[in-house]
């Protein structure tokens, strides 16, 4: 029998340590997320509906992006053990210069929508975290406005073409003069992808007010009043639309652009050249031929075509093609470190975060973006640890298995 007696009090006081309470809202919550999901809920809270489901939609049955991310959910990892990895380095050069993780941030449209500190939330993020920020075409703020964001961190700025050449080249020489260093050329949107959440909340840009988004409203007073006391919508490429983004796009858009039209870009730009959008092997190939510093194997997030190529299951074939004759970088889908040491391991040299970052700017504006690179960047070395690997060059194919789960009928 154990003798049983009461506690005395200095027995007591190593036990009951209360935790500071913490004031702010913003910070309580943002503590509270472990994972990209729970930013996720955290933005699906307290953002409209609308401006929501541009973000975490995708087109028509949304198979395309369900695809992707069950891809890194299939995935094996094959760990070595007895390793010393007490210290770990995340960092990747890319198109010839450092990241200090292998991730930047992707062209995001109408991102101020989303929450009010929009691009310059991202791309001061991106700065303070030491990787690439990339400014859409379609993005909500000026070029020189994220520059200055960002003055001495990497920018990047995506171009999409449109049928006024003149007016994209435009984009062009003022991205140049900024000192941006890459231009990221999106090449699978011909016409805009049908997103049926948009459609069916009558999305526009900016939102329009109705009694439905009124009443969205209601329960997200932050959202609005942020939205209402604050600059109103501008882009950095036109000037304001009150129409629907899918006539946005289709209004603007060139379907003719050909393999002629993107020579013919890379003569005039000077600096670095990704080509985004790359869908199939053959392309990768024809690309590394025409000597494009980089290619980012995607499907536009599922947004552009449903039932489109994984990316990650088209990545090791595209390695194995072209080889060390551009760099490939790979999105949709990522929403883990995890995800991204996979993407590594089979030939990635970098990896792009779209939704994933503006869960995190939904969640919490700036300190919500830093959120979503502190945990991306914690799950990357935790990974890397478990597999036996102090480096990012030492991943290696044989640490990932892809499990099938869509095989090809013969």
């Amino acid at each position: 029998m154990m003798e049983r007696r009461a506690p005395r009090p200095s027995e007591l006081r190593p036990l009951l340590k209360f935790k500071k309470p913490t004031l702010s809202p913003k910070e309580r919550r943002l503590a509270a997320a472990l994972t990209i999901e729970d930013l996720r809920a955290i933005a699906k809270r307290r953002t409209p509906k609308a401006a929501f489901d541009y973000t975490d939609g995708a087109a028509e049955e949304e198979l395309s992006l369900a695809r992707a991310r069950q891809a890194f959910r299939d995935v094996t990892f094959h760990p070595r053990i007895l390793r010393d990895v007490s210290k770990v380095d995340t960092s990747r050069t890319v198109l010839g210069t450092p990241s200090a993780l292998p991730f930047g941030i992707a062209p995001t449209g109408f991102t101020r929508m989303m929450q009010t500190e929009g691009e310059y939330a991202g791309a001061s993020a991106a700065g303070a975290a030491g990787i690439p920020y990339t400014l859409s075409t379609m993005g909500t703020a000026s070029i020189e406005d994220v520059r200055d964001a960002n003055p001495s961190g990497r920018n990047w700025f995506q171009l999409y073409m449109w049928k006024d050449r003149e007016r994209s080249m435009a984009l062009v020489d003022r991205a140049a003069a900024a000192g941006y260093e890459a231009l990221v050329v999106t090449v699978d949107v011909p016409v805009a992808g049908a997103r049926l959440r948009d459609t069916r909340n009558g999305m526009t840009i900016p939102p329009t007010l109705t009694p439905r988004t009124v009443a969205n409203a209601i329960p997200r007073p932050a959202w609005w009043i942020n939205f209402l006391t604050t600059e109103p919508l501008a882009f950095a490429s036109l000037d304001r639309w009150s129409g629907t983004v899918a006539e946005l796009l289709d209004t603007m858009f060139d379907p003719t652009v050909d393999y002629a039209d993107l020579a013919w870009i890379k003569d005039q730009w000077k600096g670095k050249l990704v080509v985004k959008g790359v869908q199939s092997v053959e392309d990768a190939s024809r690309l590394a031929e025409l000597g494009v510093d980089a290619i980012v194997l995607s499907n536009h997030g599922g947004r552009q075509l449903d039932r489109a190529p994984v990316p990650f299951h088209l990545l090791p074939e595209v390695a194995r093609e072209v080889g060390d004759a551009t760099e490939i970088h790979l999105d949709t889908g990522i929403m883990s470190g995890a995800d991204i040491v996979a993407a590594l391991a089979l030939g990635a040299r970098f990896t792009l975060i779209g939704r994933a970052y503006l869960y995190g700017l939904m969640a919490g504006g700036r300190e919500g973006v830093d959120k979503t690179i502190e945990i991306l960047s914690t799950q990357i070395e935790r990974t890397m640890r478990l597999l036996g690997v102090s480096s990012l060059d030492e991943l290696r194919p044989d640490h990932v298995t892809q499990l099938e789960r869509l095989v090809p009928r013969r």
